[in-house]
């Protein structure tokens, strides 16, 4: 098997057919994770007999008819996300010896699935982070150039998908998190509407940013995983009560008023309405916006021109595209490093050395917990924590966190204006291609910057993803973004795929 161009509808063709047992299959794909895991550095915690276990299991219940789309495909799990009897460290040394006594909800959903967990990936500390850099326990490498970052926070999901250390993977997706590591490792992640996946089992980092996403090698893997995870879960209080619809059947539907993406409408970056290009009826019906202010001040070359050729090429394939505005999108990088910081400080209060994470002994309770908390957190968490702790300070709490809020609603509202006009937006998913290893991390401004095109999404609660869409002089992979509004993930999927199909910049694989 070719484990570099296997996808998860693939696999699961070839095992249906008996090409392959699942067995097989998890052991082609534990073989690569020992022929390439000690260059990329993709996986904190790798368990090959729970998996083996899962794939003997799998082939038994498919010789017995059960029948699911991702029964026996061995996946990797983020490690913020809880696993029963299995390390979930977060990056962090705080937890470094935490083992939960259950699962979170959208792996326990992924089990009863059939899905085979290879185990836990790299991320930045607590997912706060752009590179995987700030993990307390090694950088993980981008498959595509070792010297250079993956991204983050869940560089490690993205790096494993890229190098065929797995078939897919989920993530989290607070700031960017999912997109911007699934541009710069040329893969495809998608960021669903805020309350779609479970939150239980996710250890926070901002509450009400977090959200649970995938990585995949095409969009239909990306729709296939989407739709085993999403779904209500009472035990999550902002979990939505919604039908989770075929994400799958979907691609194929009708989009807007066409049959493909005819009519779908895209705002023009350059201003001014694109033509349409030759006769495609792929995107019938689709309008597709593409917000002038996210073609940003020193954003890479490169970047840009595969991001215009790839909103002529959705115009080619019949979409309507027009020129919209996004006025309140400069605001934020500031609105959201105070809201998540804010967030942070408080859910990261509970990690004191007390109950279940590391100890350091000081004098007294309070030299315990500066001790504790000194050595287990790294130096980006801690100055979350500061930064967030400052804005809710009495005196400045009004000043900064409350302001952002109301900032947060005007870019909210921004959104909302614009799918009122439009179906999806289409963006860069970053403003350049993969940094080196140690290039930002003396300087905390420019790492941010890395999610500057990320960000509002987040803020705004609505869904986006990221598929490949070229490469840069240097043969690095460039992210295409595709935005949808609340509970929009058909719309995406779908123009995403009509892209994808029309394209071949996601058949281009590393390490091959």
């Amino acid at each position: 098997m070719d484990l570099d161009t296997l996808t998860i509808h693939d696999a699961q063709d070839l095992l249906e057919a008996g090409e392959f047992t699942a067995i097989e299959l998890t052991e082609a794909v534990l073989e690569r994770v020992l022929a390439a895991d000690n260059d990329v550095q993709a996986y904190l915690t790798l368990t090959p007999e729970e998996a083996l276990a899962q794939a003997r299991a799998a082939d038994q219940a498919r010789a017995a008819g059960v029948a699911d789309p991702l029964l026996g495909i061995p996946l990797a799990l983020k490690d913020v996300l809880c696993t029963e009897g299995i390390h979930t460290t977060c990056g962090s040394r705080i937890l470094e010896t935490f083992v939960p006594p259950y699962d979170a909800t959208a792996v326990a959903r992924l089990k009863a699935a059939g899905a085979v967990i290879l185990g836990k990936t790299n991320t930045d500390e607590f997912a706060m982070g752009s590179s995987t850099e700030n993990s307390a326990f090694f950088t993980t490498h981008n498959p595509w150039d070792l010297s250079r970052v993956p991204g983050g926070s869940s560089g490690g999901s993205a790096a494993a998908v890229a190098a065929a250390e797995c078939l897919g993977a989920l993530g989290t997706d607070t700031g960017g998190s999912v997109r911007q590591p699934a541009a710069l490792c040329g893969v495809v992640g998608l960021k669903p509407t805020y309350g779609l996946v479970s939150r239980y089992g996710l250890v926070a980092f901002a509450s009400s940013l977090d959200q649970i996403g995938v990585l995949a090698r095409d969009v239909t893997d990306a729709a296939i995983l989407l739709g085993a995870i999403a779904g209500h879960d009472p035990r999550d209080s902002t979990s939505l009560d919604v039908v989770v619809p075929d994400y799958v059947g979907g691609l194929l539907q009708r989009i807007g008023k066409g049959t493909d993406l005819a009519g779908v409408r895209v705002p023009d970056y350059a201003g001014g309405l694109l033509q349409r290009i030759g006769q495609g009826t792929d995107l019938a019906g689709v309008r597709v916006g593409v917000p002038r202010e996210y073609f940003v001040e020193g954003m890479q070359p490169e970047v840009e021109r595969a991001a215009r050729a790839a909103v002529d090429g959705l115009a080619g394939l019949g979409a309507e595209v027009v020129e919209v505005s996004l006025p309140h999108t400069e605001y934020a990088l500031p609105v959201y490093y105070l809201i998540a910081p804010a967030e942070a400080s408080a859910n990261l209060a509970r990690y004191d050395g007390v109950r279940y994470t590391m100890r350091v002994d000081g004098s007294g309770l309070e030299g315990m917990y500066k001790a504790t908390r000194g050595q287990g957190f790294g130096p980006e968490v801690k100055r979350r924590i500061m930064l967030g702790t400052y804005a809710l300070s009495a005196g400045y709490y009004d000043a900064y966190y409350l302001k952002a809020q109301k900032v947060r609603t005007l870019i909210k509202g921004d959104f909302d204006a614009a799918f009122e006009r439009v179906d999806v937006l289409v963006t860069p998913t970053t403003p350049t291609t993969a940094f080196r290893i140690g290039e930002r991390t003396a300087d905390p401004l420019q790492m941010y910057l890395s999610d500057v095109l990320t960000l509002a999404v987040n803020l705004a609660g609505i869904c986006g993803l990221s598929l490949p869409c070229g490469f840069d002089g240097a043969g690095l992979p460039i992210g295409l973004q595709v935005i949808g509004p609340a509970l929009g993930e058909e719309r995406i999927l779908r123009v995403a795929y009509a892209y994808e199909q029309a394209t071949e910049w996601h058949a281009r694989r590393p390490l091959q």
